[in-house]
């Protein structure tokens, strides 16, 4: 099955609450924004020297956890009934 239609049996509830806090102190100081570039669903976006995080629609994989720097991101899991839910057939 492709990437395409794994992906269109995803159900997302949005929280209003983001799950993901960019620290914008931190932003600045990254000169790359690899979090741009490895965040499946777009979440993340360069806006000038800051970074924006649009939580609707993170699919909660991770990644920005693993390539941003110690501190630049505050991850927590979605409130219950909230967020990313995978159905695999």
């Amino acid at each position: 099955m492709a990437i395409e239609d794994r992906l269109r049996l995803v159900f997302y509830r949005v929280d209003p609450e983001p799950h993901i806090r960019v620290n914008a102190d931190a932003c600045p100081a990254c000169p790359d924004g690899p979090c741009t570039f490895c965040c499946p669903a777009e979440c993340f976006q360069r806006d000038g020297d800051r970074i924006r995080f649009l939580h609707d629609g993170c699919l909660e994989c991770g990644a920005c956890l693993l390539v941003c720097a110690p501190g630049a991101i505050t991850w927590t899991y979605p409130r219950g009934g909230c967020g990313v839910a995978y159905r695999f057939s």
